[in-house]
């Protein structure tokens, strides 16, 4: 039996609404062949609306959490309430944490097999009580987990992460060897999954030159080289540390199956860079290409990798190109 795979909304204030009803259309033949079931949490309105406007005729009826579903359907995840586009609203905010408190639970039930999550706004978020940094951490508390880790991919491109939201100070002292061989784990546990035989992964240097025999900070020497050195003894095929300023232009011609960068922006640059594409005569980007999926969660979890675009919403310019990626990946990876 085909696995429903829950796509929750995110803040109904941005463009999820509408990629959401974008993605849907482009998957109907296959919702309709019955290989792919797709239940949409959020605000019931606001999807309802995006799909009479990008989607029109493709039929999305209302449901409950405990009652039966055709093969696309939307789970309010509390009574509608009125959202206006492109603002920063608390009521967006609660939508956003509702629908995946939803989807946890689905999931955890065995109902969905994965969640695939379009974007929220932060300061929505925590407007509306629900203090959480993001998805990723939102995510592993409600199912209990305290060593999340976050892998964005974009084509041969798999970045996972040491740490992601924190002050760029507080790196350093977060790169702990547990730390580092737990993404190491689950990096080669998710290659695995994906149906690379024998991974190969890389260590991203935290300084540059991988500190240059401690000139520029002694992390790499201190951490990372005998953390690696266990990993490979312990029968992974790991390389590192290896510059910063390199290893991508290595993933991206093939050399590893993935890298681990140590921070935010070290992994988020090189995939966002080639996963957007920028219209060269408005200056704008028209699409994205690109997942995020989080790793050692008991769920699964995939998701967009780009934000609300509070800018452009209502205007049905977004593109569903990377939601289409995430609900590809879900199926991979479920």
């Amino acid at each position: 039996m085909t696995k429903t795979l829950a796509i929750t909304m995110g803040d109904p204030a941005g463009i999820g609404p509408e990629i959401i009803a974008k993605a849907a259309l482009a998957l109907r033949p296959r919702l309709e062949a019955g290989d792919l079931r797709l239940l949409v949490i959020g605000h019931a309105g606001c999807m309802e609306a995006a799909r009479d406007r990008f989607a029109p005729g493709l039929p999305m009826p209302r449901v409950t959490e405990a009652g039966e579903w055709p093969a696309l359907a939307i789970l309010p995840a509390k009574p509608d309430a009125p959202i206006a586009p492109g603002e920063i609203q608390a009521d967006a905010g609660d939508f956003a944490y509702h629908a995946i408190a939803a989807g946890v639970r689905l999931c955890q039930s065995g109902r969905a097999g994965a969640i695939v999550t379009a974007p929220l706004n932060k300061a929505a978020l925590n407007a509306a009580g629900h203090h959480h940094a993001g998805h990723t951490e939102m995510l592993a508390e409600l199912t209990g987990v305290t060593g999340s880790v976050m892998l964005l991919a974009h084509g041969n491109m798999r970045v996972s992460h040491v740490t992601t939201h924190c002050a760029l100070a507080d790196v350093p002292k977060r790169l702990t060897p547990q730390r580092l061989r737990l993404v190491l784990d689950l990096t080669h546990a998710a290659l695995l999954r994906l149906g690379i035989a024998r991974p190969r992964i890389a260590v991203a240097a935290l300084n540059p030159h991988a500190g240059e025999g401690g000139l520029f900070g002694r992390e790499d020497d201190i951490v990372s080289v005998p953390t690696i050195a266990q990993a490979n003894a312990d029968g992974l095929h790991v390389e590192g540390p290896v510059p910063g300023d390199t290893v991508f232009v290595k993933l991206r011609a093939g050399r590893y199956d993935a890298v681990v960068a140590m921070y935010h922006d070290q992994g988020h640059i090189p995939v966002k860079l080639l996963g957007f594409h920028v219209n060269p005569e408005t200056g704008r980007w028209d699409a994205l290409s690109g997942v995020n999926v989080t790793l050692g969660l008991p769920i699964i979890r995939t998701s967009v990798d780009h934000g609300t675009a509070f800018d452009i919403a209502g205007q049905g310019i977004a593109s569903a190109t990377s939601l289409l990626e995430a609900v590809d990946y879900a199926e991979k990876l479920a």
